[in-house]
């Protein structure tokens, strides 16, 4: 028999497991309905943040949003100051050339400037910028699939965390 906090727990956890995995499967299958990869690294951090910690300042919804907006931006930048706009991603190429190297840094290190200038710290945006800079999520297709994953599980995480409310005592925190 569990007592009150393991039952909790094991709720929450289920909830989270549920949610965490539902936001993924949603957007694999609409990416491959559309022909874009849409499910990218940066999205099981972000699907898990906003429905566990939606009060903290990392899992707000603001802080998805702004974070992730930012890292794009910064990745974008990046990019064009290293003239790599379609350099061939580091999948293509097995390894990282020196450009991308310095793309890869200076995205990042701006993305979190940008973080913290803005009060919007939401760290899966700290893996948004490298996939950018690396290739893996280059202008075109791979970056609209990025894109169109993070509106999706922004859009829907919310939804879904405020139709399923938290087990007494906060069992998925």
């Amino acid at each position: 028999m569990m007592n009150g906090d393991t039952r909790s727990r094991v709720l929450g956890g289920v909830r989270l497991m549920l949610l965490s995995g539902l936001l993924p499967a949603g957007v694999g299958a609409i990416g491959r309905l559309i022909g874009w990869v849409a499910l990218t690294a940066t999205l099981g951090p972000t699907a898990y943040l906003l429905p566990a910690h939606p009060e903290s300042v990392t899992g707000r919804l603001r802080s998805a949003v702004t974070g992730h907006a930012l890292a794009i931006a910064a990745a974008l930048a990046s990019l064009a100051v290293f003239g790599l706009w379609s350099h061939p991603s580091v999948a293509e190429r097995h390894q990282d050339t020196a450009g991308q190297i310095g793309a890869q840094a200076l995205a990042v290190g701006l993305t979190l400037f940008l973080l913290h200038l803005c009060d919007a710290h939401h760290p899966p945006a700290a893996a948004t910028s490298p996939l950018i800079t690396s290739g893996m999520c280059r202008p075109g297709p791979p970056l609209y699939g990025l894109l169109a994953g993070l509106a999706l599980v922004l859009a829907v995480a919310p939804l879904l965390t405020a139709a399923t409310p938290r087990p007494a005592g906060g069992g998925d925190g």
